[in-house]
């Protein structure tokens, strides 16, 4: 699948340094372009893969290419105005070569939290693609005004995108990482297996089409991603089929088949990039990666079933991804899921936070429980 990559702020613009980095070192090659959008001239100086000539500085007039802060409405407010420059590079992307839009945002800040939605939803109306988020949720240490910053971003984000896959930094990050360089590698280690999986290879058993990733993001609402890989011990094998490079009949023995059925249930029970109760989604996608030789039909079935089973859906698709590596992966995505903790813990500290900032008689700021939809129908392709 051929993604064009749209980083908002710095934070968005970090991540997408991070996917072209993955996709030029490990030749996968589903990054066809990308962009980044800031308000912050020092940002985008930091950026190693996105080059000057796809960089677009935004509300210069009004910061001076010193960033939004972390004031949201400035961030969609300049976007806004300067929508049109973004607009004219994208009209420079090879628009013919992408199946879809990818738009990476921190929702905790100014620019990337208030300009992403805009983005997206300019994006929707002018090209027949499907627009995708990326949001990435700030950890509970990074204050209230990032909490109310991300529950607002959020509600705004998720109606303006086809699908957007959540990544919560609290889960991820580590003490000391300032830069957040570990969640990013991981985050583009999963989605370079997810996205990389395009059906060409010919030594694939059951191929990924990028219509089947397109369908299964076509829940709406939010989706989250499993990943975990296993280091594979190569044993001594014969002459024909090391020349082959294809797994032969008797590759698909009882211990390879549960091997790789315990890597899909490992991936679906291990760290998601957005915690949350699996049962009830209504759509999932369970893709294996590694040598072809390794790969096996009865596995991926096994482990297919199995998602099926644990999630209640009948719509779990699976296949593999042949790839020439000492490692064995499971990656399996999860849309349109409703049981998410975390989002629900988000918008309850935003409107307490909220509370205690803005308990005045002169506050005219919108309370987010206005923010917050409370019909049942309408919460249920968020949650």
């Amino acid at each position: 699948m051929k993604l064009a990559l749209i980083g908002v702020g710095q934070a968005g613009g970090t991540v997408a340094d991070a996917l072209i980095d993955y996709d030029r070192r490990t030749g996968t090659g589903f990054v066809a372009d990308a962009i980044a959008v800031n308000s912050a001239r020092s940002d985008l100086r930091e950026l190693r893969h996105v080059p000057a000539s796809r960089q677009v500085l935004v509300g210069l007039p009004h910061v001076m290419g010193h960033g939004a802060g972390a004031d949201i409405e400035l961030g969609a407010d300049i976007v806004a105005e300067d929508i049109c420059d973004v607009l004219v590079m994208v009209d420079d992307l090879p628009i013919h070569e992408i199946d879809a839009f990818l738009v990476v945002a921190g929702l905790g800040g100014g620019t990337g939290s208030g300009g992403a939605p805009v983005i997206a939803r300019e994006l929707s109306r002018s090209y027949a693609k499907p627009v995708y988020g990326l949001g990435l949720l700030p950890a509970r240490d990074e204050g209230g005004i990032y909490v109310i910053n991300a529950a607002q971003s959020l509600q705004t984000f998720v109606h303006e995108v086809d699908n957007l896959i959540l990544f919560d930094n609290e889960n991820w990050r580590r003490s000391g990482d300032a830069a957040y360089e570990m969640p990013n590698a991981e985050l583009a280690r999963r989605l370079g297996v997810l996205f990389g999986a395009d059906g060409t290879d010919a030594n694939a058993d059951l191929t990924i089409e990028t219509s089947e990733i397109i369908s299964t993001l076509a829940t709406g609402g939010i989706s989250t991603v499993g990943y975990v890989s296993v280091e594979h011990d190569r044993p001594e094998r014969g002459l024909l089929s090391r020349l082959v490079g294809r797994r032969t009949d008797s590759d698909d023995t009882p211990h390879s088949t549960n091997r790789l059925a315990n890597l899909v249930r490992r991936a679906a029970l291990g760290r998601l990039t957005l915690p949350c109760q699996i049962a009830d989604i209504e759509r999932g996608l369970v893709i294996v990666a590694g040598p072809p030789d390794v790969l096996t039909r009865r596995g991926l079935e096994r482990g297919r079933a199995w998602v099926e089973d644990e999630t209640g859906s009948r719509e779990i698709r699976g296949g593999d991804y042949p790839v020439e590596s000492n490692y064995v992966a499971a990656v399996v995505l999860f849309s349109g899921v409703y049981d998410v903790p975390r989002v629900k813990e988000l918008q309850a500290v935003a409107i307490e936070a909220q509370r205690e900032m803005f308990a005045t008689p002169e506050s005219n700021v919108e309370p987010l429980e206005n923010l917050v939809e409370t019909d049942a129908d309408q919460l249920k392709p968020l949650f």
